[in-house]
């Protein structure tokens, strides 16, 4: 199992797309796999034989894991410059130039690698019941054998000293609750999960403002092709943050860190989970610059593949939950980021024009930012808002 991210200690196996005995072709595609960030290809170094496979599909594996042997010749092997190994758990490799992960090619027969259990890592937010606030190191041991956080124990009233939540409680909510039909969740639940764990430490809060739309479809209507409403937004977020770039900033102790880059990642809805890859240097491309690389990372990212160039940096994300007819929500920057900007779907409503004396339709749409409010105050997420209405009234400068 190849390193496919910094931040990747494992991935699930969700494909074999060769059996032991095949012919196959050096980087040819032999097992897909799922991490918490997208679905990826492991590739093969060389030519060969497929000797033995190892992974099994639904089982997860930690980076280094031999997940099938091949069979090379001396000439093979010289030409690809790669080295024989033995039979186990290899260390941690990294392809930073190549598009797919590799297959490892050993000599010989060995034994079955090492399975890790799907795991998930992050900060837990305090339980919100009575006595779930404090977990004693008894049951703090038992729910770390459980592989449990103080979130999953929320729903349990505790019946120890003040409240407090005890094994017994614990053993008798598993028993209660066997017989309920549950599934296994996905890695990419599971990221998405601890994800919202580990934002929802922090103090968020949300505003909102209507804005209006018509010069903008307006104007989107002459463009040939044209261009996503998304990527209008993405791109005026992206310009309204450079101008003030500490709107933007993370708070890492006494100091305030500004962004170096203002890559802004687009939320894009997947099975079971959401995806959200990064647009580079946004407020320095046009929209027409962005408008074909935005629709092919869009396109990947609904596939699940995700190019490790796209994955991770940003310093803001925008989602358009209008697609689904919302109309408002308080969407959750990821743990990394400060900002989040949703967009609820355009609505046409009336509105006074007092020069008129009558009213007028208008399109408008409600958008919504979420904030850390350690560093930024409402005001300054109120101005940021205003200024981004007003860069969106001018389409033609985006």
């Amino acid at each position: 199992m190849p390193q496919l991210g910094e931040s990747i200690a494992e991935a699930t196996i969700i494909r074999l797309n060769v059996s032991e005995g095949d012919t196959v072709a050096a980087d040819q595609e032999v097992i897909e796999v799922e991490t918490n960030k997208a679905t990826m290809g492991v590739t093969t170094l060389c030519a060969g034989t497929v000797q033995k496979i190892h992974a099994k599909e639904g089982e997860s594996y930690a980076v280094g894991t031999i997940l099938g042997v091949l069979d090379v010749t001396d000439e093979e092997a010289t030409r690809t410059g790669v080295s024989p190994v033995d039979d186990q758990p290899a260390p941690p490799v990294r392809e930073e130039e190549e598009e797919g992960a590799h297959f490892s090619t050993p000599e010989g027969e060995g034994r079955e690698p090492p399975v890790v259990e799907p795991s998930i890592r992050g900060l837990p937010v305090p339980a919100g019941v009575k006595g779930a606030h404090y977990i004693s190191p008894r049951m703090r041991a038992r729910m770390d054998e459980l592989g449990l956080r103080a979130a999953d124990i929320s729903a349990i009233v505790g019946s120890g000293a003040g409240g407090r939540v005890t094994v017994d409680d614990l053993e008798k909510f598993l028993d209660y609750i066997e017989e309920w039909p549950s599934s296994t969740a996905s890695p990419m639940r599971l990221s998405v999960a601890d994800s919202m764990r580990r934002s929802w430490t922090r103090p968020l809060a949300s505003v909102g403002l209507p804005v209006r739309l018509d010069t903008l479809l307006a104007f989107r209507r002459e463009q040939d092709p044209k261009p996503p409403l998304t990527l209008y937004l993405l791109r005026a977020f992206a310009v309204a943050l450079a101008e003030e770039p500490a709107t933007a900033g993370y708070l890492i102790g006494e100091q305030i860190v500004h962004p170096r880059a203002f890559d802004i990642g687009v939320a894009v809805q997947v099975e079971d989970g959401v995806l959200v890859p990064i647009l580079r240097d946004v407020d320095s491309k046009r929209v027409g610059e962005l408008h074909d690389e935005y629709l092919d990372l869009v396109t990947q990212a609904r596939k699940r593949r995700v190019p490790e160039s796209a994955q991770g940096g940003g310093i803001a994300t925008v989602t358009n939950f209008g697609t689904f007819g919302l109309v408002w929500g308080t969407p959750i920057p990821l743990p990394s980021e400060t900002l989040i900007l949703g967009i609820g779907a355009g609505i046409k409503k009336p509105v006074w024009n007092e020069t008129a004396k009558a009213f007028e339709p208008h399109t408008e749409s409600e958008l919504m930012l979420t904030f850390d409010h350690r560093v930024v105050d409402g005001g300054g997420a109120g101005m940021l808002l205003n200024r981004l209405s007003e860069l969106l009234q001018e389409p033609a400068e985006l």
